[in-house]
């Protein structure tokens, strides 16, 4: 189809505002259809638990389904409930989260068990609107858990489900818009059945996942909502969703200190606030040091260098910045009082982020050839 027709359709079907409603109310019959037989068989599928849905929900944030299994299975195992998630110690918690990313996720989730406990009886609330009193919890993850767990009919609206009712309805408004997504949020709660809500929003999530897909074309031959599809109707399937395009993330270069003595290494705490805020990392300061520079930070410290061992360069990309990372990798002796000197052991326990990950075998590797 010439690009001028689908501009010109594109932009007819943008006024049926009505009729972007009618779509979405009609999608759950064949979408729950598609669900029987296609749903994908995860750990915490086929329970009403809401601490199963709710831990699952939380890990899936901006993180891939294959990423979060072996986390969810060890978490289970350790913290089975809201009462062993209250309990257990920052350190334990950290490092049973290190490698998902976004840490103020695991600690909200701990001050929510707390307030479960405290003002719940350990138990969930069972509406959305009251789910979305505890902390770390929004409408997204409110409306999963009330309408798995409970069976509340309210709609949970991710990434996923974005893209899914633009595509279907033909909604060109930018998804990265506050009152955009307001409209998708009402849009979806009258679009979402009264039988079945829990399972409507899990056809949702797996459409999104494995045939509506965010990167690539997505597979509308195998989509049970393609015949009622604006965009596949109309070619627009590229175009839509509407998304602005992200503000430019600022870069910071760091050197970062890989300081081995005996058989320990340099590890220190980050603040209790900010990013990364109470994980363990390598001592490190701003800018990128070439030897002689690094070499008078180092003696500020207290530290004497002996053998400068190995450089590595890293990078790193958190949402709105992004580390460029230069590491020296050498033996030394003295001080560094703010330090702790971390056996390959107690290192393996420490929670320390994934952005330090490719120092970290750097380190583990150096200490185990001893």
């Amino acid at each position: 189809m010439p690009q001028v027709r689908v501009c010109r359709a594109f932009w007819t079907e943008r006024v049926r505002e009505t009729e972007k409603q009618e779509i979405l109310n009609a999608i759950a019959v064949p979408l729950l259809a598609w669900y029987d037989v296609h749903k994908r068989t995860l750990p915490w599928r086929g329970t009403k638990d809401p601490y199963q849905v709710w831990v699952s929900e939380i890990m899936l944030q901006q993180t891939r389904v294959a990423a979060v299994l072996p986390y969810y299975e060890r978490w289970m195992r350790e913290l089975p409930d809201v009462e062993a998630l209250a309990a257990v110690e920052n350190e334990r918690l950290m490092k049973l989260w290190e490698g998902l990313g976004y840490y103020s996720r695991v600690r909200n989730m701990q001050k929510a068990a707390k307030m479960l406990l405290t003002e719940y009886n350990g138990k969930f609330p069972q509406t959305s609107k009251e789910l979305c009193r505890l902390p770390g919890i929004g409408s997204y993850t409110a409306g999963a858990i009330a309408s798995i767990a409970f069976g509340e009919a309210v709609p949970a609206v991710d990434g996923n489900v974005l893209r899914v009712a633009a595509r279907t309805a033909g909604i060109a408004d930018d998804i990265m818009d506050p009152n955009t997504r307001k409209l998708f949020q009402k849009m979806m709660e009258k679009a979402v059945p009264k039988e079945r809500p829990g399972e409507y929003n899990q056809a949702l999530m797996d459409l999104g996942a494995v045939v509506c897909v965010p990167n690539g074309a997505p597979d509308c031959g195998q989509c049970p909502l393609a015949g009622l599809c604006v965009a596949n109707r109309l070619e627009l399937q590229n175009t839509l969703p509407v998304r602005a395009k992200k503000a430019k993330r600022r870069v910071e270069e760091l050197t970062l200190y890989l300081l081995v003595r005996g058989d320990q290494i340099a590890m220190r705490k980050r603040p209790e606030e900010g990013l990364l805020a109470g994980l363990w990392e390598f001592p490190h300061v701003p800018g990128t040091l070439d030897e002689t520079a690094a070499a008078q930070v180092l003696r500020g410290w207290g530290v004497t260098p002996l053998e400068w061992q190995k450089k590595i360069t890293g990078k790193h990309i958190f949402t709105h910045v992004e580390w460029h990372m230069t590491g020296y990798l050498l033996t030394v002796r003295g001080g560094g009082e703010d330090f702790l000197w971390a056996g390959a052991e107690t290192l393996q326990t420490l929670a320390v982020p994934s952005a330090f990950g490719k120092f970290l075998e750097h380190a583990l590797r150096r200490m185990n050839s001893r």
